[in-house]
């Protein structure tokens, strides 16, 4: 009688993604970070983050291993003062393409915006400009794409599929029930569907804050119990500054996970479009919408006093965030009127030019060259004026003016200067329609409170930083 042995096991897929975003920092008129005292000894936080995150990574050549998305906004930036550091996350895309034959990086909209609480244009718009931003950056189309906050609902994942974005990746609570293999589909309207990728969330959290990186062998144990347990597909995901900016040292311990994966039997170091190229049909899933990984209330932290806020310990409010949202929806509206009314003779092609923006918001000479090339004749800087104009109203959304405890902050001030940026565009072409439209928009920001009664409002704020300030 003959046996036979029975095949080893096939090694567990193990798929690391790190979200790396800042916010701009650009002061809108001079595109030129402005000294930030509390990030020293460097003179902003986009310098200190690099430094400890951003570099070690790409000399280390992490991002060949590493899945990742890299916000447009923080590429540009690097791209202008770092582009070595830039460089290191496209060869690593290239080179996970040539060992994978899909690479590691994912695509992000343009602005972090919380796509739910945007119309449907906004969504298009977002998600098209960061597309296009991609493809100039890594040189060929993304198959998948990550959502802000991975915020999302219906509507959202309907604009990311008519765009043939094949995938995104969620938090374990935003499906009603994680499908066993990581990896399910959603069926859309129009015979669409998009495929979601369900991270773990324990494994997740236990990087993100910490405990999976103290001692030598915690994380890698992790990785081993979930293919122990079964796991096909075993993907984490955070903040990629977690890697050296949120925990020092973690950037290393990173390198050290990396390494011991690509050696182990039962492990092997994938990317989501490689999992997702032999996946077959996952299972359908349902979308519990409207839902995010930063808020149990859906997506309430950037619209409401939800109760979510980063220091539950102190006595404050966010009052401010409807108020904010409202005023700054309301400029919205104001100002795609005023390019509804201006462009046509100026711009041509004015909705699809809205589109293109993304071929050049993120190259480091900004919109200018693109604003030459759709401009009517004579009309090149009025042409320039409301392509900024319309970039700015697009950042006012950057969710972390909604994210944090009081509308003080500098991340809120940075979304009211571009509100001033526009305003300002808009001024030189439409005196009297910029007039009015900040006069209503500054009486709606004195309804949003700040917690310290001596600064009063951001209606304050505003006019301390940006009232009157001009080209």
């Amino acid at each position: 009688m003959t046996g036979t042995s029975a095949s080893p096991p096939s090694p567990a897929a193990v798929v690391i993604h790190g979200h790396f975003y800042q916010p701009p920092r650009e002061d809108p008129w001079t595109d030129r970070i402005r000294r930030e005292p509390t990030a020293a000894p460097f003179d902003n936080w986009n310098e200190r983050i690099a430094a400890e995150c951003y570099a070690p990574l790409a000399e280390a050549g992490a991002f060949e291993w590493l899945s990742f998305d890299l916000g447009p906004t923080l590429a540009r930036w690097l791209e202008r003062e770092h582009p070595n550091v830039h460089d290191g996350f496209v060869r690593g895309d290239r080179a996970s393409r040539a060992r994978l034959g899909q690479g590691n990086a994912v695509a992000q909209p343009y602005h972090h915006i919380i796509l739910p609480l945007a119309s449907r244009r906004e969504k298009q718009t977002e998600v098209r400009w960061g597309l296009r931003d991609f493809e100039r950056r890594f040189g060929r189309p993304p198959e998948g794409l990550w959502l802000p906050e991975t915020a999302v609902d219906m509507a959202t994942l309907e604009v990311l599929a008519a765009e043939g974005v094949a995938f995104t990746i969620l938090a374990p609570h935003q499906i009603a029930e994680p499908p066993p293999g990581g990896v399910g589909r959603i069926r859309l309207g129009g015979g669409r569907e998009i495929s979601v990728f369900v991270y773990d969330g324990g494994l997740s959290h236990g990087v993100a804050f910490g405990a999976l990186l103290e001692g030598r062998d915690t994380w890698i144990d992790g990785l081993q119990a979930s293919a122990h347990g079964g796991a096909s597909l075993i993907a984490l995901a955070t903040d990629g500054e977690t890697f050296g900016h949120h925990h020092r040292g973690a950037d290393r311990t990173l390198m050290r996970v990396i390494s011991r994966v690509r050696t182990h039997r039962e492990l092997r170091l994938e990317n989501f479009a490689s999992v997702l190229a032999r996946a077959g049909a996952p299972p359908q899933v349902t979308l519990r919408e409207p839902s995010s990984w930063s808020c149990a209330h859906g997506v309430e932290r950037w619209r409401a006093d939800c109760g979510c806020r980063l220091a539950p310990h102190l006595d404050s409010q966010q009052r401010w965030r409807a108020p904010l949202r409202t005023a700054l929806e309301s400029l919205a509206a104001g100002l795609d009127d005023a390019y509804e009314t201006l462009a046509p003779g100026r711009v041509s092609e004015p909705r699809r030019t809205l589109l293109q923006l993304g071929e050049g918001l993120g190259a480091p000479a900004g919109l200018a060259e693109l604003a030459r090339e759709v401009a009517e004749e004579g009309a090149g800087e009025d042409t320039l004026a409301l392509a900024e104009m319309m970039r700015d109203r697009a950042a006012m959304f950057t969710s972390c003016a909604w994210f944090f405890d009081d509308v003080a902050g500098i991340e809120t001030t940075q979304v009211l200067g571009y509100a001033a940026h526009a305003l300002d565009r808009l001024g030189g072409l439409a005196p009297a329609r910029a007039a009015e439209l900040e006069r209503s928009f500054v009486e709606g920001l004195a309804s949003a409170p700040t917690n310290d009664p001596e600064v009063g409002s951001a209606a304050a704020i505003y006019q301390r930083e940006f009232r009157g300030r001009r080209e």
